[in-house]
């Protein structure tokens, strides 16, 4: 039986229902709202602003699901001379069924990419475009070892009550010991105890307006 249900959102665009998790992977107020707000706005296009002379961004996402956060940093990257290698992790693969149902609003150009952000095998690093290099990782990031440091980190796990696994301090240690200074993470979740194991390793947190039908989110600064 599968447990992943397809559901529509508020803006148009698609989520995934998980049963068993009983979890969205994204905001039913608009999926792809959602991503733009907190990981595009509040996130890549923050740090390119606040960065402007950097010529090549790293980026760690955690949980590349349906691909979003990954098609919309190439899209709002696809003009630019300069470089975005994107890593990203992933325990749970969606079946290529499930991903040609999904609907996100793109162009039919836009799709040509989403598919093949897709299609690419895991564990490589692949040139998506002249300015876009993907690298996917099938694991859990407790188990992810890696001797590259990163800009941006788009924390987009499922909410802690669902994963808290992944929301301890012992976890977000390890992401700031991978951070560069100045990097960033950004997350959707703006709860206290984020926000404090976020300081208490060494993040500078603030407070952000979140995406629509949310009022908070967080963005943490490695000074």
């Amino acid at each position: 039986m599968n447990s992943l249900k397809l559901k529509s959102t508020a803006d148009g665009s698609s989520t995934i229902y998980n049963e068993l998790l009983d979890e969205h992977y994204h905001s039913i107020h608009g999926a792809r709202q959602e991503s733009l707000h907190v990981f595009i706005k509040m996130g890549l296009s923050y740090f390119l602003q606040s960065n402007p002379l950097k010529n090549e961004y790293s980026i760690l996402e955690l949980g590349f699901g349906t691909g979003l956060n990954c098609i919309l940093s190439l899209l709002h990257n696809f003009s630019s001379e300069k470089k975005i290698y994107y890593n990203t992790i992933e325990p749970y693969i969606l079946n290529l069924d499930t991903i040609k149902n999904l609907n996100f609003n793109l162009s039919e150009n836009d799709l040509i990419f989403f598919e093949k952000i897709h299609l690419l095998n895991w564990e490589k690093e692949h040139e998506v475009h002249h300015n876009f290099f993907l690298s996917k990782f099938n694991t859990d990031f407790n188990s992810f070892k890696t001797n590259d440091s990163y800009d941006i980190i788009y924390f987009d796990a499922f909410a802690p009550r669902k994963q808290p696994h992944l929301w301890t301090f012992e976890v977000f240690e390890k992401i700031f010991n991978m951070t560069k200074r100045n990097g960033i993470l950004v997350t959707y979740c703006a709860k206290g105890q984020v926000r404090r194991d976020l300081e208490s390793v060494g993040f500078n947190v603030e407070r952000l307006v979140g995406p629509p039908g949310k009022r908070e989110m967080l963005r943490a600064i490695k000074l």
